[in-house]
């Protein structure tokens, strides 16, 4: 499962960008301070964008009109219910499988902008009469990134939680052919045209939440 990722582009260019998709982006908590990050682990903090205040599903009545969006930041995860009353593991991804994923005063649909995430494996095995290494090799680390894009969205969720606040995950789906043969789930990487579509809820997570053709995302060992 993701847990990690990293983004690097500016926010002039998100806001150009995401203008392009009919979504004006709005700042009711002042415009953030977009520093380059390089690693985004669970438990930061992190913009993502969301519907406006009312926080409802309305399809607009015109498909191409803009719709305003807000971007705020807050933490990735939110600690899972445990059965002695305390906080469990973080939910940083969820299953998108079966799900309907509708918005509401407390939660709902965001997309997380993101130059790319990474995935892990286990590292090579060793040649049969290398020496036994003085500790246990790092896995190997995979950069996702969406092929002809700086940017891109994945989608996710937020919710808000008792304990910690207002917090998101990203959603996942079986793996397509580009993240296959590296993980048996993957998050679920949006094109711009779907933007708007996930945001305002008019296209069911269905039809939004599945894997991308072959070819759709590049990949790149970094470790």
């Amino acid at each position: 499962m993701c847990n990690e990722a990293y983004r690097r582009t500016q926010i002039a260019k998100l806001i150009r960008d995401f203008g392009e998709t009919r979504i004006a982006l709005d700042f009711p908590e002042g415009v953030p301070n977009f520093a380059p990050l390089d690693s985004i682990r669970i438990t930061d903090r992190l913009e993502i964008v969301r519907t406006g205040a009312d926080r409802s599903d309305s399809a607009p009545a015109d498909p191409v009109a803009p719709m305003t969006a807000e971007m705020v930041t807050r933490r990735w995860s939110w600690p899972a219910p445990s059965r002695g009353g305390g906080g469990g593991w973080p939910v940083y991804n969820f299953r998108s499988d079966g799900r309907t994923l509708t918005n509401s005063a407390t939660g709902g649909r965001c997309l997380i902008p993101v130059d790319g995430f990474f995935e892990f494996t286990d590292p090579p095995a060793p040649a049969a009469d290398a020496p036994k290494p003085a500790k246990k090799p790092l896995k190997s680390k995979w950069a996702f990134t969406l092929a002809g894009h700086d940017w891109f969205c994945i989608a996710g969720v937020w919710k808000a939680d008792a304990t910690v606040g207002e917090a998101w995950a990203m959603l996942t789906c079986p793996p397509g052919p580009d993240i296959a043969p590296y993980h048996d789930r993957q998050v679920v990487v949006l094109t711009p045209p779907d933007y708007a579509r996930w945001l305002d809820g008019s296209a069911p997570a269905s039809e939004l939440c599945r894997p991308l053709p072959a070819g759709s995302l590049t990949v790149e060992q970094v470790r």
